[in-house]
């Protein structure tokens, strides 16, 4: 907190002094505007380090302070200097010249060594359950073998792999102005890689163009071929073929057969003997724990975990004595070719198919609309550390629907005292041969690389300007106050930890933002001489919910904790109120705690990304600082009772003052009762009320959602599956948002998952009386506070978190 008030205080003093000497300067326009003074880039954090509580060995091994002072390198920049030879000639080959010096190490065809592997052997000999028998002929089963081999990978051609480098070097120039990597992050990696364990590269999917761009970039990097884990169901049989020459990796269809098939024994047995012989060779594996782009249902990819499975019990069978994990994610200014339909996300892609993306890229890259892409490496952890320091913070946990029965049925009113835990994810594939135990710790593992990536994640300029559209200005605002709320949504952004994907000056930085939201936003000249930039209605909106959508967990604490705040004012205060009669009232920690608490069990795992090491209570304590911290909320002080903040006079109690760091299911919830007489109250800046809406218009979206899914219940046809329920939920939110022309039920598709898992147990117990009183509920929780703007007779036109000094 100190921290942070010094950098805002001298930002304060540096603004001033900056004001002293204001200068006009083109704004590119056609038009003079004072300068504003930038975002504090000396402050920009260091992002990506991994979880101390899990691995703290791994945390202070793989960091060194003098790594935080590297800067940035612009990945597909290659000039002569980056070759060994000089010249005119080479300055006009150094692509050429860069793709032939890259060092790709001979990859040996390892099909005789999974041949001979313990698992296919005791299947082949019937040793193993559902294993061939004795009485099958050995070649034939050695013919299958191979087959399914042959599905899986083939040996990388290195010609293929330097031709395909310069190919995808131009491309990558024509598309994007740069690729930037932090060397700090880079550094850690290349220290990793000497350590002698395999490195496994758990990445986030935010475009199909992710699986070409990364082995790219590592690969420059000199940490050698990346084998990257392909979804079959999305490339067409002509391009696995050659994504397999280029050291690309499909699971079998076999393998997703049940238990007891031989067939799918079989496969399964290849593919385990196929992902031990490469964590044994050491060489580097790409995995994509997200769905692709465009794709309903759970945010956790089955496939992802299936292949993080097979890791997890490579490690654990003594394969290797360890495994490397290193959280990635790529961030861009726009996601080229994204889906924005469901159908054609779903659909193979092709070599013509990618020829044609190609050719639209170049295309638009004609027309000047090339975007700036970060590639994020956070901090590589030991996989053998966190299986065994992890199994310790596991408590009890119960599932969505065992902590929403009871309370639908009306046989509970409490909050549920307990943690949640969310599967949606379909258990599919080699994770069906792992005991419970172990798929348990894949898919918290999956949750914490999850939740790791996103924190290491850059904020790009779109993302910050989409948000100040949609959330604050979706009427439309003035280019000279754009820039202002710009600059202090950036800097917030920074002090939060977040790191962000741009620099330079704010009228360049604007000017390029606006040009690549081009088609989402209509700019108007008016006579003052200034500019009126508004969003355009339709899809426009759906894709400014999109982008706006990378800026939610740097938020998310006080999002939380707003909409929280509303929900108990919402049945005291009238909604139109002014501020100051919402000051007045007195919201007690314990209330804030129950509420809270509420919407960590309604919101998603998709949406939330706890650390499975992070109690729900530590959260609610966590969100409650954060408030305090911004300035919204005020502790009251009670004339005679010790001040909050002094904790030098409290009494050692018969109860022990400190907890186990791996007990969070009943110490925790000591602190209800311990909250008991502490209150706060709304504080009464003037710069609050704007940030306070903000805050909560940052889930409306997803609380809206929520609230039209509940309105659904009532109007469902059933009997349904539960699929075809799914689906009649998810046309009724396109249809009501069509109708009244919001993009918040279109922006929610992806994260259908959690309304469909609410829909499917209150269709088999709730009634239509429950159901309204649900939709009632879910409204005053924050989807009404979105619409209410508190009366402010006096406000700035640009909000801050408190006040100066």
């Amino acid at each position: 907190m100190n921290t942070m008030a010094e950098a805002r205080l001298q930002t304060q003093k540096k603004s001033s002094q900056d004001g002293q000497e204001t200068s006009l300067w083109s704004s590119g326009f056609g038009m003079k505007l004072e300068a504003v003074t930038p975002f504090l880039g000396k402050y920009r954090p260091f992002v990506g380090r991994c979880c101390q509580t899990c691995t703290p060995k791994s945390w202070e091994s793989l960091f060194h302070r003098s790594i935080m002072d590297l800067g940035f390198c612009n990945v597909i920049l290659v000039k002569e200097e980056n070759t060994r030879f000089r010249g005119w000639l080479v300055r006009r080959l150094c692509y050429f010249l860069w793709s032939l010096e890259q060092h790709i190490p001979p990859c040996q065809d390892a099909s005789q060594k999974i041949m001979e592997s313990t698992g296919v052997q005791n299947v082949i000999s019937g040793r193993a359950p559902g294993g061939a028998g004795e009485g099958q002929v050995p070649s034939h089963v050695r013919k299958e073998v191979q087959r399914i081999l042959g599905h899986i990978q083939a040996p990388p051609r290195p010609f293929l792999l330097r031709l395909f480098s310069w190919a995808l070097l131009r491309f990558l120039n024509c598309l994007f102005l740069n690729v930037q990597l932090y060397r700090g992050q880079m550094k850690m990696v290349q220290k990793a890689s000497q350590a002698g364990s395999p490195l496994v590269f758990l990445s986030t999917h935010k475009s199909v163009l992710d699986g070409i761009l990364l082995p790219f970039v590592l690969l420059s990097q000199g940490v050698g071929v990346l084998r990257v884990a392909w979804d079959p169901l999305t490339c067409s049989p002509l391009l696995r073929a050659l994504l397999k020459k280029l050291g690309g990796l499909f699971l079998p269809p076999e393998a997703n057969l049940s238990p007891d098939s031989p067939e799918g024994v079989l496969a399964r047995a290849v593919v385990h003997a196929t992902v031990e012989q490469l964590l044994a060779s050491r060489q580097p594996l790409l995995i994509f724990l997200e769905e692709p782009p465009g794709v309903r249902g759970p945010r956790l990819s089955a496939l992802g975990l299936s292949w993080l499975g097979l890791v997890v019990q490579g490690v654990q069978a003594g394969i290797v004595p360890d495994t490397l994990l290193v959280p990635v994610a790529v961030t861009y200014d726009l996601v080229p070719e994204a889906p924005h339909d469901t159908c054609h996300a779903l659909a193979p892609l092709g070599l013509w198919t990618g020829a044609l993306a190609v050719l639209r890229s170049l295309r638009r890259w004609g027309c000047g609309r090339r975007v700036c892409v970060r590639v994020h490496l956070a901090q590589p952890f030991s996989l053998q550390e966190y299986i065994i320091n992890a199994r310790s913070c596991w408590g009890s946990r119960q599932t969505l629907e065992q902590l929403l029965q009871p309370i639908v049925l009306g046989q509970c009113t409490a909050v549920p005292d307990t943690e949640k835990e969310q599967e949606w994810t379909p258990v599919t594939g080699p994770l069906l041969a792992l005991r419970e135990e172990d798929q348990l710790l894949v898919r918290r593992l999956s949750w914490h690389v999850l939740n790791a990536s996103v924190a290491s994640s850059a904020v790009m300029s779109t993302a910050i300007m989409a948000t100040l559209l949609l959330f604050k200005h979706q009427k439309g605002v003035f280019l000279s106050q754009l820039l202002g709320e710009f600059s202090w949504l950036t800097e917030e952004t920074l002090l939060r930890g977040f790191d962000v994907g741009f620099s330079g000056q704010l009228r360049c930085l604007v000017q390029h933002t606006l040009s690549l939201l081009r088609p989402h936003v209509a700019l108007l000249r008016i006579q003052q001489g200034d500019l009126l930039v508004v969003p355009r209605p339709g899809p426009g909106l759906t894709s400014l919910a999109r982008l706006s959508a990378e800026l939610l967990p740097t938020f998310l604490s006080e999002a939380v904790g707003a909409c929280a705040v509303r929900g108990l004012l919402a049945g005291r205060v009238p909604p139109e109120g002014p501020w100051e009669l919402q000051g007045v009232e007195l919201l007690s920690q314990k209330e804030l705690y129950c509420q809270i608490l509420l919407l960590l069990h309604l919101l998603p795992q998709d949406l939330l990304l706890l650390q499975p090491c992070q109690s729900c209570y530590c959260y609610c304590q966590e969100v409650l600082d954060r408030l305090i911290q911004c300035g919204l909320l005020v502790a009251e002080e009670t004339p005679g009772s010790q001040p909050a903040c002094d904790t030098g006079r409290q009494r050692l109690s018969a109860r022990l003052l400190w907890k186990l760091s791996g007990d969070f299911t009943d110490s925790d919830s000591d602190d209800f009762e311990e909250a008991e007489g502490r209150y706060f109250r709304l504080s009464q800046q003037s710069r609050c009320p704007d940030f306070f809406l903000f805050l909560c218009r940052l889930l409306s979206p997803v609380l809206k959602a929520f609230a039209q899914a509940a309105a659904f219940l009532h109007r469902g046809r059933l009997p349904d599956t539960e699929s075809g329920y799914t689906e009649q939920l998810f046309q009724f939110l396109r249809a009501t948002a069509q109708e009244e022309g919001l993009f918040e039920k279109r922006s929610c598709a992806r994260g259908l998952s959690p309304p469909t898992a609410f829909t499917s147990l209150s269709s088999r117990v709730c009634g239509p009386k429950s159901c309204h009183q649900c939709h009632l509920d879910l409204q005053r929780l924050g989807g009404a506070a979105a619409d209410a703007r508190p009366h402010r007779p006096h406000a700035p036109p640009v909000p801050c978190l408190r006040q100066p000094g």
